[in-house]
């Protein structure tokens, strides 16, 4: 609950101080939604070619609320994230702002199922995925899905210098 509350807050505190600096300069916009977009394309061929790994994890405790809504603001992946959706879904428009809460809305209502979902198959999937060929079979799966959520960030790039 911590993260599914603490990653929308923290994207529409990072979309806030993103909507000024592209008021300010309009190009960097277009540029971090490339850098944003080459980032994501990088990650999907780590996950594709990554090596089966030892699936057999160490025992800990679990995160307080608070912690969790905190961890958010020094995690990498989650400012990668923040930034980049801010940057590949939202527009220039007098309608940024708006933008930016439906992301956030999204993303509150997307992370409880998604986050419940690991939470109670992890535990089956990491039997499976002991298995290197399964393991590697996900990966795979994982990066694909990843290269097909930019896909529609492409296409608005490239629509717009077609322009």
């Amino acid at each position: 609950l911590g993260i599914s509350i603490g990653f929308p807050v923290m994207l529409i505190l990072i979309g806030l101080g993103l909507g000024n600096l592209f008021e300010a300069i309009p190009a960097i916009h277009e540029i971090i939604k490339l850098i944003g977009v080459l980032y994501l394309l990088y990650l999907s061929w780590l996950i594709a070619t990554s090596q089966a790994g030892d699936m057999e994890g160490k025992t800990s405790n679990p995160l307080s609320f608070f912690q969790a809504v905190l961890f958010q603001w020094v995690n990498p992946k989650a400012w990668v994230v923040a930034i980049g959706a801010v940057s590949a879904y939202t527009s220039l428009s007098s309608h940024f702002y708006k933008e930016v809460m439906i992301i956030a809305i999204i993303f509150f209502f997307v992370a409880i199922p998604s986050l419940s979902t690991w939470l109670f198959f992890g535990v089956g999937l990491k039997r499976i995925l002991k298995q290197p060929f399964y393991q590697k079979t996900f990966n795979i799966f994982m990066a694909l899905l990843l290269v097909a959520s930019i896909i529609p960030v492409v296409y608005e790039l490239i629509m717009s210098h077609l322009a």
